[in-house]
């Protein structure tokens, strides 16, 4: 069909408006199923820039090669039933992404887990998003030079119509690119943005087919198919494997997706992790068996113990606990996400008398001229640290809102030892600010976790004057550590745990010592690489067996294995 004739037989392309609008909402489409992936992706990938990099990626590669055999498409056979035909086929397949891209990303997952040995989780990302997205972005990447064949009348005004076609594709990609971050999202969730976005581009090829009289079949399929994901997506939701009656709570914010379970013992919050546990409340009183529990040796390593900083407030589990065993202690909390809060409020019984800043806690920092006894950093994001919260820059500004005597107490969610791993990285960076002499550690029995202990002996350059008892070697002894516990807040339990964590707690190496030291600064922190190579290992070595069982006795071995 001749562009002449196409037009002639096709009376709504007479007008370009509507050539117009259907670039607009390619435009549109093509950013929300962007945004859309890096939210699908995230609970079992992470959010971290690595993911993000693959997701660009291959989107641009998508459409890359959408321009190249658009354009060869359009003028071998310039017929706009072909074109359309097209955006009809993305947009179902993009309406079928919330129904089978989560069991998609599992069995993609599950497949390379005990294939792959390195670069698990890159691989994996990258695999789903190639399979998931790059498709129905390749035909999206048609649509600009179809449009033009049919848009230009002329070569007189070719310059004027690509313009013009450029123009509305970019106006759709910024509402595209807003709209699912500040809207959608965080009111619907990702499955229903990602339906209504596929709904709206669903519109154009059958206001087209029916304007034409042809491929009404077509048209009611593809309907049918997006009104039978927008009724069965919402059913099952990112852990579809999980036991619905213990998950009191399943939805997304405009950082985070968020999912409370409520188990017979304790009520757990995770994020964009799946497979871990980001904040905890016990349901009877005392120590929860996790990491917070070693990062109770803070109050008991500094000089005082009257007020404490938590960077990463979470729901509140720490500041509970400080709560429960210094009842005096004045807490504050930042927590950049504004929901964890309201849900801390909502199922984690978080003392309502606690102050908690919605704000980015570096930020939070260089605005607060306060100083603490304790400062608590446990900020994570996804897989790691934040960059801008692991820099020599971040640990000397948190240095300087720490009192005389005032401890600082990392989370180091990983343990990943070694030559060049994120744990070394960071601990030779907050040994160059607060000194090694002045650090210890403590792995947390059972967990991946580790506490990073920093004492500050200096301010503004002076030493300051201590007392028998209170420097880092004398606390780090079993009796002592566990002494100043039980002075200070009369808890057997606690004192004996106190005791265990000084049992654990080590020295750590100077950094001037050594020649190939990692020291993480602003300008350079590569966290991200650095905590996607400990989570390479973690994986390997869970992973190991079920790869030899895999060689031994095949598929049908590693099946009855995991059943």
């Amino acid at each position: 069909m001749a562009k002449a004739d196409a037009k002639t037989e096709r009376p709504i392309l007479k007008s370009k408006i509507f050539l117009y609008v259907t670039e607009f909402f390619s435009g549109m489409a093509v950013m929300a199923a962007e945004l859309g992936a890096s939210r699908l992706l995230a609970p079992y990938f992470s959010s971290s820039q690595i993911v993000w990099t693959i997701i660009i990626g291959t989107i641009m590669i998508a459409l890359a090669l959408g321009a190249v055999f658009g354009g060869r498409w359009a003028d071998r056979d310039p017929n706009p039933d072909k074109l359309y035909f097209r955006i009809l086929v993305a947009a179902v397949w993009i309406a079928l992404i919330p129904l089978v891209g989560k069991y998609l990303i599992i069995a993609i997952s599950g497949l390379l887990i005990v294939t792959v040995s390195t670069n698990f989780l890159v691989i994996a990302a990258f695999v789903s998003c190639m399979i998931i997205f790059v498709p129905p972005l390749f035909l999206l990447g048609t649509v600009t030079p179809g449009l033009n064949k049919f848009a230009t009348d002329s070569l007189e005004d070719n310059a004027s119509v690509v313009g013009r076609l450029s123009a509305c594709n970019t106006v759709g990609s910024i509402l595209g690119t807003f709209l699912p971050t500040f809207v959608t999202i965080p009111a619907v969730g990702t499955f229903v943005t990602f339906l209504i976005f596929s709904g709206l581009l669903l519109c154009l090829p059958v206001v087209y087919f029916l304007a034409a009289r042809i491929r009404r079949v077509a048209c009611a399929v593809s309907a049918a198919v997006f009104v039978a994901s927008g009724v069965f997506s919402p059913m099952s939701g990112f852990a579809f494997w999980e036991n619905q009656s213990v998950v009191a709570y399943e939805g997304e914010s405009i950082y985070n997706y968020l999912q409370v379970k409520n188990l017979a013992d304790r009520t757990i919050l995770s994020t964009n992790v799946l497979f871990g546990v980001q904040s905890v409340t016990m349901k009877r009183p005392g120590l929860t068996g996790m990491y917070y529990d070693t990062a109770l040796a803070a109050p008991s390593l500094a000089d005082k113990a009257d007020s404490a900083l938590i960077l990463g407030m979470g729901t509140g589990t720490y500041a509970r606990q400080l709560r429960q065993y210094y009842p005096d202690m004045a807490i504050t909390g930042v927590e950049i996400d504004g929901k964890i809060t309201r849900l801390a409020g909502e199922y984690f019984d978080e003392p309502s008398d606690i102050d908690v800043s919605t704000y980015d806690g570096r930020a939070w920092l260089a605005a607060s001229h306060d100083t603490y006894d304790v400062i608590m950093v446990d900020a994570y994001q996804d897989i790691t640290i934040p960059f801008q919260m692991s820099s020599t820059e971040f640990f000397s500004m948190v240095k300087r809102h720490l009192n005389p005597g005032g401890v600082m107490v990392v989370n180091m969610n990983m343990i990943s030892d070694g030559r060049g791993s994120i744990n070394e990285a960071l601990t030779d960076t907050i040994s160059t600010v607060f000194g090694s002499a002045n650090v210890r550690t403590a792995d947390v029995p059972g967990t991946t976790n580790r506490e990073l202990f920093a004492k500050t002996m200096d301010i503004g350059g002076a030493t300051t004057a201590m007392k028998d008892g209170e420097d880092m070697d004398s606390l780090s002894d079993p009796g002592t550590l566990e002494t100043r516990a039980y002075d200070r807040t009369h808890s057997h339990e606690l004192a004996a745990t106190m005791h265990d964590v000084a049992d654990r707690m080590e020295t750590v190496d100077d950094p001037r010592e050594k020649t190939d030291a990692t020291i993480l600064t602003d300008d350079k922190a590569p966290v991200e690489v650095l905590g996607m190579r400990a989570i390479d290992n973690i994986i390997a070595e869970q992973a190991g067996p079920y790869r030899e069982l895999l060689k031994r006795e095949g598929i049908a071995g590693l099946l009855k294995a995991v059943r």
